[in-house]
């Protein structure tokens, strides 16, 4: 008779070997990625079978039932080596915990069952603070959804949108929908400095039928302190992509730094990695990096807890892991941001060729952070800090 422990350890492994072959693929392809941009189909494919889309997945619906914070270390691992499959990666997980969060049970088993089965791949066109998209009731409970939706990260070579209307009493409604329905246009308009294949550009929505079963109004959005962990999944997915990207760069950094990097003509050292200054920049970059890593393991294990709480999760309860995860999302954007552009002062002038791109770790991280102003963040962390207030419940808080 197998053991429970064994059946446990076999999953594990699967998941873990697939995870390894994924991280030495995309590894591989990154660079010439990064120049050409667009659709990343084949890396897709790749998560596609890996079975890894599964990973944040009940197993009662035949995933592998992991963790969040299991799930975001392995957001952070694939930033290391590709930003912009991570976040894909990462908010393919947030769409399925948006159903879990939003959804009545029924809807919920159907579509991690569903996605399971058929290797969905979820994509983005929620975007709340999009207001070009509006509903109109239809026949028998059912709404037409019109207009453009921007910043739809993933939506290219999805098979499943979370899309989001305002009705005429400006309601926000949420609606899980096979990308392929018709009215539904995906852009390849996304052409930005970094991030160059997340696809976030736009969909335009032309009469497209949404049923009332498709709708995630039961319990619906922000309903609760539990549904209002959404956000801050959203924020530990950015902190994750963040602290991965920051890591890609310091070990990009040290491999250039190592391989052809010389002391330069003032210094006392005879090999670059014994040059006091080299030194004291690698020693900053990692004391950054590990901080930010603290920070954000211990806001998931918070979300973990805050998530196992389910319905009985109490305001408070869930303000305590929006401070860790604020937290860890500004330690994460400013340690990345620093290591992705002082890497070059310990790497020299031969690290700024352009066939390297190294320059694409800061430009990633540049972009991503822009999401929405870390600045805010700090700001709830003075309120918490100072008046012991908690942020207020929002799509970003």
């Amino acid at each position: 008779m197998k053991h429970l422990g064994a059946e446990t350890n076999q999953k594990d492994g699967l998941w873990r070997n697939a995870l390894e072959h994924v991280l030495k693929a995309l590894a591989s392809s990154a660079v010439e990625r990064d120049r050409s941009g667009g659709t990343a189909r084949a890396e897709r494919a790749l998560l596609r079978d890996s079975g890894l889309l599964r990973l944040s997945i009940p197993a009662k619906f035949g995933g592998f039932g992991e963790s969040w914070a299991v799930t975001l270390d392995v957001v952070r691992q694939i930033a290391q080596v590709d930003g912009s499959l991570a976040h894909l990666f990462a908010f393919h997980h947030l769409q399925l915990a948006t159903v879990h969060l939003f959804g009545h049970p029924e809807q919920i088993e159907r579509w991690h069952t569903d996605t399971v089965k058929h290797s969905w791949f979820w994509g983005n066109a929620l975007n709340p603070l999009d207001p070009n998209t509006r509903a109109s009731a239809g026949h028998d409970g059912a709404w037409i959804f019109s207009g453009r939706k921007s910043f739809c990260s993933g939506a290219s070579d999805s098979d499943q949108l979370l899309a989001s209307a305002f009705d005429p009493s400006g309601r926000l409604l949420i609606a899980a929908i096979p990308t392929s329905r018709s009215g539904i246009s995906v852009l390849d308009d996304w052409d930005n400095i970094g991030q160059r294949q997340t696809d976030s550009g736009t969909v335009l929505f032309d009469q497209v039928l949404v049923e009332t079963d498709d709708l995630l109004d039961r319990p619906g959005p922000l309903s609760s302190p539990f549904a209002c962990l959404r956000p801050l999944l959203a924020q530990s997915i950015l902190a994750h992509v963040y602290l991965g990207l920051g890591e890609g760069a310091l070990q990009a950094a040290r491999t250039a730094t190592l391989a052809q990097t010389r002391p330069w003509i003032s210094s006392t050292a005879e090999r670059v990695n014994e040059d006091q200054y080299v030194l004291a920049r690698y020693g900053d970059f990692w004391l950054e990096l590990e901080a930010a890593r603290a920070l954000a393991e211990r806001a998931a294990v918070g979300f973990d807890a805050a998530w196992r709480r389910g319905l009985p999760l109490t305001e408070s309860e869930r303000g305590e892991v929006a401070i860790a995860v604020a937290a860890a999302r500004v330690a994460a954007a400013r340690a990345g941001l620093d290591v992705a552009h002082r890497m070059f002062e310990v790497t020299g002038a031969r690290s700024t060729a352009a066939a390297l791109r190294l320059d694409r770790f800061w430009r990633n991280l540049r972009v991503h952070t822009l999401h929405d102003p870390i600045d805010y963040k700090v700001r709830d962390l003075g309120n918490w800090a100072l008046n012991e207030s908690i942020p207020k419940p929002s799509f970003y808080s």
